[in-house]
């Protein structure tokens, strides 16, 4: 599902990643875990397409047989779109939307209808407890009912790979473990891969394969 060799990033004189090599199956939940700086979340964002890795001949970033880095930024945008999703710590919702209005935004940019998205949306909010919260505002919801409308919102294009980065870092203990088991569920029924950097103990090692982060290169699995 996801191959990406040689990974360097620098930014002005600082190497961030220093030659990365991962390659992750479908359908696999994978962590990332390492100390502050040791270039997980650079390593999340070049993996994601939200970043470039440096230019080297040998670079390669193949994610479901397509290689990212031939993509112009038209055809990149639009495969992130269409194949990716991504949960942040700060789940990055439109305050002036509601939950159902913030899940259908990338469905319109999608392209698809009014009617479809929304439905789509309603689905998925339901699915994940939110049935009587779609027209509540961010600010009305708790913080993690916030965080499963952020998780509908990654959902709403059918997406091959989620990418997520510190997904319950701003969450209560018993929020947390709500959504680490979401996640799991959500694989075993969709068949989604799951690509996770956090500094939570329990969530990486419930995923199927650790990776550690050391200055900027994976050092163990």
């Amino acid at each position: 599902m996801i191959i990406a060799k040689n990974i360097h990033k620098h930014y002005d004189n600082l190497e961030v990643l220093k030659g990365v090599d991962i390659e992750i199956k479908k359908g696999e939940i994978v962590s990332i875990v390492g100390a502050s700086g040791a270039g997980k979340t650079t390593l999340l964002q070049i993996l994601g397409t939200l970043d470039f890795p440096d230019k080297n001949s040998d670079t390669l970033l193949e994610i479901n047989g397509e290689n990212l880095l031939n993509l112009n930024d038209k055809k990149m945008s639009r495969f992130r779109n269409h194949h990716l999703g991504f949960i942040f710590q700060f789940h990055q919702l439109l305050p002036e939307f509601t939950a159902l209005e913030n899940v259908c935004i990338p469905a319109f940019i999608y392209g698809k209808e009014k009617n479809e998205a929304e439905a789509e949306a309603k689905k998925l909010l339901e699915y994940l407890g939110l049935k009587d919260r779609m027209e509540h505002k961010p600010s009305q919801l708790s913080g993690g009912e916030q965080q499963r409308v952020a998780v509908a919102r990654a959902l709403i294009n059918k997406p091959l790979v989620i990418f997520a980065d510190e997904p319950s870092g701003n969450l209560d203990t018993h929020s947390a473990e709500n959504l680490h088991q979401l996640f799991f569920k959500l694989r075993d029924e969709f068949n989604q891969t799951f690509v996770i950097v956090t500094h939570n103990e329990e969530l990486a090692n419930m995923a199927d394969r650790k990776l550690t982060m050391i200055d900027g290169l994976i050092k163990n699995e």
